[in-house]
């Protein structure tokens, strides 16, 4: 978990016949957990929703906060858990209501188990405007599947319910809005992983408003707001925060002096990502979004952006936002650090030709695999495989800031030849 000082044993559900000199898979869906920042107290390597592995701390699930089905957070946001509990999701995707009355925003609509329209039916209970709509605009939030697999579902449940209390009338659908993919963004979007399309193939277009371009989505765009109908108050600010996918958003909800981070930062542990340069931006971004050192002159008009808590789409609500995102920066730049230290050192004799059988001029040269055995080396074989996901992400960066270079091979066997001694710029 979040820096523990206590190594949390893991159990790790590999594939018997998988040798852990194989190439890793570079399309997983959500990528590499890390919960631990430094070699010696590492405390979890998961692979979320991967073809490669599963883990699975019982510990830390016996830990977790236990969250209600529906919970007001305040005047202005309704908590709605997915029904989804597990090891990858914790207690559940959490969705949110935002409005001081209806229609609402929905953000994110949980993964489509059946368990979670009657909840959210009965979250939606007591409208203040029976003539309006419940939802006027649902949010996704990212692509992931346990965000909006219950699309269909949710738009069926609004329709029913607008025509049991409005026979006959006129139904307007709300509006689905989502962040765009950028044509050269990193990620596993593109793949088979991404079960969005099919989500959408399984949706009444009936059932939504769509955009003047016909498409099923509003763009959503870094900045934009959405205002609360009845007072013309800021209800939600979008914040793009790439990494853990390309598309991912926050949202900053003003009333509540709380940012709503997704699945860049959760309630519990620290998150996987896509692209590591892309998810430290975003930490930072975050990090310093509302606070006077953004901003070129502090005004009363700038006060409202500051916030306290974080409502993230998984775990419990954290009351220390700002100190909770410096802590996964931290946690990251220590990883950096710890692989730069690593590749600035002469391989050891006995880890020299270990990935090719083939000796060779490059066999002084790092690889990923031999990163992996001396950042993990106390700990149990079957954790280097999924453990390298995370290390060759912190490669690539280092790659990108110009402080080392791949030099041929693929998967594990890459090998990285050091260009600076420099550190990583400090984000």
């Amino acid at each position: 978990m979040l820096h523990s000082q206590t190594a949390v044993h893991l159990r790790f559900l590999l594939n018997s016949s998988r040798k852990a000199s194989q190439p890793f898979l570079g399309n997983q869906s959500h990528g590499l957990f890390e919960g631990q920042s430094a070699p010696a107290t590492l405390g979890s390597v998961r692979l979320r929703h991967s073809r490669v592995s599963n883990t699975f701390d019982i510990r830390t699930m016996e830990k977790l906060e236990e969250l209600g089905d529906i919970t007001r957070l305040s005047d202005h946001v309704v908590r709605v858990l997915g029904q989804n509990p597990g090891k990858f999701t914790l207690q559940g995707t959490n969705t949110y209501i935002i409005g001081s009355q209806n229609p609402y925003i929905l953000i994110d609509t949980g993964e489509g188990l059946p368990a979670y329209t009657p909840i959210l039916n009965n979250a939606l209970e007591g409208l203040a405007n029976p003539t309006q709509p419940d939802v006027s605009d649902v949010v996704l939030s990212h692509w992931h599947h346990d965000h909006v697999g219950g699309l269909p579902a949710v738009l069926n449940l609004l329709k029913e319910r607008w025509e049991s209390r409005n026979p006959g009338q006129t139904y307007t659908p709300p509006r689905l809005h989502k962040h765009p993919f950028k044509e050269d963004a990193i990620g596993a979007h593109h793949t088979e992983h991404n079960q969005l399309p099919k989500v959408l193939e399984k949706t009444n277009p009936e059932l939504f408003t769509p955009p003047p371009n016909g498409g099923p989505f509003h763009d959503l765009a870094d900045g934009q707001t959405f205002k609360d109908p009845v007072n013309g108050a800021t209800l939600l600010r979008v914040l793009h925060t790439p990494g853990h996918t390309a598309d991912s958003i926050c949202l900053y909800i003003p009333q509540d002096r709380a940012l709503y981070t997704a699945d860049t930062v959760l309630g519990h542990g620290t998150a996987v990502f896509e692209d590591l340069a892309s998810y430290l931006s975003s930490l930072n971004k975050m990090l310093h979004f509302g606070s006077a050192s953004s901003l070129h002159i502090h005004t009363e008009k700038d006060i409202d952006l500051e916030y306290v808590s974080l409502y993230p789409a998984h775990g419990a609500i954290v009351s220390e936002g700002r100190e909770t995102i410096s802590t996964y920066i931290k946690h990251r730049l220590e990883r950096e650090d710890q692989i730069l230290a690593v590749i600035k050192s002469p391989v050891p004799a006995e880890l020299l030709g270990e990935v090719s059988s083939t000796p060779s001029e490059d066999d002084n040269l790092w690889t990923t695999w031999t990163i992996v055995r001396v950042l993990y080396k106390a700990y149990p074989e079957n954790l280097w495989l999924p453990a390298a996901r995370g290390v060759d992400l912190h490669l690539r960066k280092l790659e990108s800031d110009g402080l080392v270079k791949r030099q041929g091979g693929e998967g594990v066997k890459t090998k990285w030849r050091l260009l600076s001694s420099r550190n990583s710029p400090n984000l």
